[in-house]
């Protein structure tokens, strides 16, 4: 670990920020406001709760622009507190690369073409003609396949697989038990209802700055191309089947699944656990609720809830309903009863 001092001055341009007080003091480190002691900065989301700024040992704090003086420590006035803190804590963490060379536990198959700063930890295992860009880490129990090229400072983390022929992208972080480029899930079924294998021949695509959690998959394509598009973030537990394309900076949240040739625009939202019919479109800023299930295409800038997705106001106004239900039934059949008796009474007059 490198030991870090900057000075309150130098963190604000990073964020271009405004500087109260004394902008020459040291940070070594970030920690919440509860933890942070001498030489860290913290920082506050809300000036509602600017009183915890007096109780917090921090040297220094990030806050948004309408809190007031409440101490004399040194603050960074933001629009934004939490992407400053993103911005600065990175900074504070960040150390050169230091390449540590290929293993010699590690195997590296023939024709690969490495950049000059690599590392490639022990047991990892590279196939024929593969490509790695300067500054790629390959940790542990990875396996790359034959004629794969991973981008310059990319992160393939322990017991990842990527595929032969994938394509990987510059600054892409892929983390542990990962599979890109496993098979697509595509069968055709005989007249005795037997499941014939289509061939999965396509390859998987990802473009530069994208990260993709723990225990994912990432299918290659049937033909073609499964594309993860350039800084797109996905959680952990997420499936993305053969031939989806998924937009630029979109958002994937834990245990989505993207059924084969979805498509989705930039800057898409899916919620936890929620997923698509295969075939479908979504269109730009589209926003997913979590457990939704989109069945068609969706426009630009839609919001959805519910199964099947259907606009999230008239989701939320169907599950307020959905909850009376059972009282709503005790009336219709109080009122079916009533109705029954007039109906008899009127028959005997």
């Amino acid at each position: 670990m490198i030991d870090k001092k900057v000075s309150v001055d130098f963190l604000a341009s990073l964020v271009s920020g405004e500087v109260e007080g004394d902008g020459g003091v040291l940070i070594k480190g970030f920690a919440p406001l509860d933890s942070a002691g001498s030489g860290e900065i913290s920082f506050l989301v809300k000036a509602k709760d600017e009183k915890l700024l007096i109780t917090s040992d921090a040297s220094a704090f990030i806050v948004p622009l309408d809190v007031g003086k409440v101490d004399r420590k040194p603050r960074i006035r933001v629009k934004d507190p939490y992407l400053a803190v993103a911005i600065i804590h990175s900074y504070l963490l960040h150390e050169p690369f230091n390449g540590r060379g290929v293993h010699p536990k590690s195997y590296v198959g023939v024709n690969c073409i490495l950049g000059k700063e690599i590392t490639v930890a022990p047991m990892a295992v590279l196939g024929d003609r593969v490509t790695l860009g300067e500054r790629v880490t390959i940790e542990s129990g990875v396996v790359v396949g034959d004629d794969v090229t991973i981008g310059s400072d990319s992160t393939i983390k322990a017991n990842v697989t990527v595929s032969c022929e994938c394509i990987i992208g510059e600054r892409v972080t892929i983390h542990s038990g990962t599979v890109i480029g496993s098979d697509g899930y595509g069968y055709s079924a005989d007249e005795r209802g037997v499941h014939l294998k289509r061939p999965q021949v396509g390859i998987v695509r990802i473009d530069d700055d994208v990260e993709i959690g723990a225990n994912c998959a990432v299918d290659r394509a049937a033909y073609g191309t499964t594309w993860i598009k350039s800084g797109v973030k996905i959680d952990n537990l997420v499936q993305v089947a053969h031939n989806v394309v998924i937009g630029e900076n979109s958002l994937i949240v834990a245990q989505v699944g993207l059924s084969g040739s979805t498509t989705l625009g930039r800057n898409v939202v899916m919620g936890g656990q929620s997923a698509t019919t295969g075939h479908i479109t979504l269109g730009d800023r589209v926003m997913v609720a979590a457990r939704g299930a989109p069945h068609k295409d969706h426009a630009e800038g839609t919001v959805l809830g519910g199964v099947p997705a259907i606009p999230v106001r008239q989701w939320a106004r169907a599950c307020a309903v959905f909850a009376k239900l059972p009282e709503l039934q005790k009336n219709v059949r109080k009122n079916s009863k009533a109705l029954s008796r007039i109906k008899s009474s009127g028959k005997e007059e």
